[in-house]
């Protein structure tokens, strides 16, 4: 297997979890490479459940190298209560897990900053993890990355570099409490001791890996549609979720990576306020999320629920380049009598193909369907394509059409054995 990236290509939850714990004894490295805790990947087995939030899909598999890029915004209080909870369970963390010392710090402070800034009147339906908040200091070049741990007497000074401006802003525009620095400074030294063993360069160590020939698998949070640059702005996360956000995210160059996988769920989901043009309401939400199980993997909050979108998608497809898709939960439609595919969009009468870059003229769209035959019977137990029912492989081969992108992995349930490889 070529040295592979996985992308969701709609508003995150597309399954990509199942798709890397697939695909793992295939590949040496997992790297994540951007997002933070606000992002959840479910990976089940037998009658396994794993729920991460930071750690890649393949930290579950033996003899497998994990690495947390430079990209990411880590929170270090979860990050070792999820690696705690892991060992738990009997997965091994010893040796094989390297945490990027210039992946930058989720201080607590931030996640106040995010839920008060949530409460207020133009809210964007976050998680409250504070991601928003850190890759904003990032960028504002006052942020604290994971290195900045390993030095005692410099940690403090920066730190109070951040809570004087941030501590006038909460008291005097948000009238609440002020956060201490000596707390802060105190946890951030005892929670340091427990990850300076992780941290390194890892930008360096994942070029060894690829010149040593290892195969590296690099693994995607949220998705297309949430991306900084090219999601639904505002109502996006703060990464890039994008190929790019990949590369600049481990520290790699283009020529590393030789494949693109999107996922793509078999209808649309998304969480948080923003435009959905093809979202679809009660009683048929209702069912499709239940039967889903559509509810974040992180906060728990119901998705919203929609039909397959393929004007987003041909444009999520386009900006990666994506090489091949797997198509997840197919046997969520399993009981619908017929199925609906947005091919395109109208607006004031016009015919629109693309996605516009304003979110106002997004929430006025009207999407226009392709009505598809359902198929009326259970996908879950099939294992090849050729015994899937007729009209479910029509709508397989209708978006590969659409899409001019092959369906390689069909995913027909949540564990790891109900999935078809063509």
């Amino acid at each position: 297997m070529e040295n592979s990236v996985i992308i969701g290509l709609q508003w995150g939850d597309e399954g990509k979890g199942k798709i890397v714990d697939l695909l793992a004894k295939d590949f040496d490295v997992f790297v994540r490479y951007g997002g933070g805790a606000n992002a959840g990947h479910t990976v089940r087995f037998e009658d396994k459940h794993f729920a991460l939030h930071l750690l890649p899909s393949g930290i579950i598999h033996p003899n497998k190298i994990c690495i947390l890029g430079n990209g990411m915004a880590i929170d270090p209080f979860s990050l070792i209560a999820e690696i705690e909870t892991l060992k738990s369970r009997g997965v091994k963390i010893n040796g094989n897990l390297f945490i990027s010392e210039k992946a930058h710090l989720v201080l607590p402070h931030y996640q106040i900053l995010e839920r008060l800034r949530e409460s207020g009147t133009h809210p964007l339906g976050t998680t409250g993890k504070g991601i928003g908040p850190t890759y904003e200091y990032k960028h504002s070049r006052l942020g604290l990355r994971m290195g900045d741990l390993l030095y005692e007497k410099t940690l403090k000074e920066k730190l109070k570099n951040i809570l004087e401006p941030l501590n006038f802003l909460i008291k005097n525009y948000y009238k609440s409490e002020e956060i201490d620095l000596e707390v802060s400074y105190s946890n951030l030294l005892s929670i340091s001791e427990k990850l300076r063993n992780y941290l390194v360069d890892t930008s360096t160590l994942i070029n060894s890996f690829i010149s040593f020939g290892k195969k590296i698998l690099f693994e995607g949070a949220q998705g297309t549609l949430l991306d900084i640059d090219h999601g639904t702005y505002p109502f996006v996360t703060s990464s890039h979720c994008t190929i790019g956000g990949a590369l600049t995210g481990s520290g790699v160059s283009h020529k590393s990576v030789k494949k693109c996988i999107g996922v793509v769920k078999a209808y649309t989901t998304r969480v948080g306020k923003g435009p959905f043009p093809t979202e679809i309401f009660p009683p048929l939400s209702d069912k499709i999320r239940n039967r889903g199980n559509e509810f974040g993997t992180t906060t728990g909050r119901p998705r919203r629920v929609g039909w397959l979108d393929l004007v987003a998608l041909r444009y999520a497809v386009n900006i990666n380049g994506i090489d091949e898709i797997a198509l997840t939960k197919l046997d969520v439609l399993d009981e619908l009598l017929d199925i609906q595919v947005c091919t395109k969009y109208r607006e004031r009468g016009t015919e629109i193909y693309s996605l516009p870059s304003q979110w106002e003229i997004m929430e006025k769209l009207v999407p226009e369907y392709e009505v598809l035959p359902g198929w009326s019977c259970p996908t879950t137990s099939i294992k090849s394509f050729m015994e899937l029912p007729k009209q479910a492989q029509k709508y397989i081969e209708f978006l590969e059409e659409n899409l001019k992108v092959p369906i390689k992995m069909i995913s027909t349930g949540p564990r790891r054995e109900e999935t078809i490889f063509r």
